[in-house]
């Protein structure tokens, strides 16, 4: 029977220390709630089932916690900055061209983009421009729609137009 929960348990994990580790948690809550099992019932399905559950049970953490784990040698690298370079230049431009795209706008439309830009939700906008809710949502898409043509002309040859 042990043979086969750590068959069963390496065929989960598809590593010999996380099946150890597996069966080992299965034995201890085996041990832990066996007035649980019913007597006349099959021991070996009730063993497997607490097994395949610890293991979706950690599996829905792991994936929970989003870990990574870098099973490679040369782990020295994921903080070394040697291959990092930071040139905030290319960046700086654009913004300061999509500046310019924004300002160029229209003022109708150019407010309400701004302030869902910053923040302001549909309805603050609405009252604040005292203004159909629907004005404002469709006076903000408008303003997008625009800014893309504008981009398109002005970044056709780039990867920002594409985006």
């Amino acid at each position: 029977m042990s043979s086969l929960l750590h068959s069963f348990a390496y065929n989960l994990t598809k590593n010999v220390e996380d099946a150890r580790d597996l069966f080992q948690e299965t034995a201890f809550r085996a041990m832990t709630n066996r007035e649980k099992f019913r007597t006349g019932t099959n021991f070996k399905a009730w063993l497997f089932t607490i097994m395949k559950n610890i293991f979706i049970n950690n599996y829905r953490k792991k994936m929970k916690a989003n870990t990574i784990i870098d099973s490679t040698d040369n782990m020295f690298y994921i903080n070394s900055g040697k291959n990092v370079i930071s040139n905030g230049a290319e960046s700086s431009l654009i913004m300061t061209e999509l500046s310019n795209m924004i300002d160029a706008l229209d003022d109708s439309i150019r407010i309400p983009f701004m302030m869902h830009y910053e923040g302001f939700k549909y309805q603050e906008i609405a009252d604040h421009l005292e203004l159909p809710l629907g004005t404002v949502k469709s006076r903000i898409f408008f303003a997008r729609k625009e800014l893309k043509v504008v981009i398109k002309r002005n970044y056709a040859e780039t990867s920002l137009a594409r985006g």
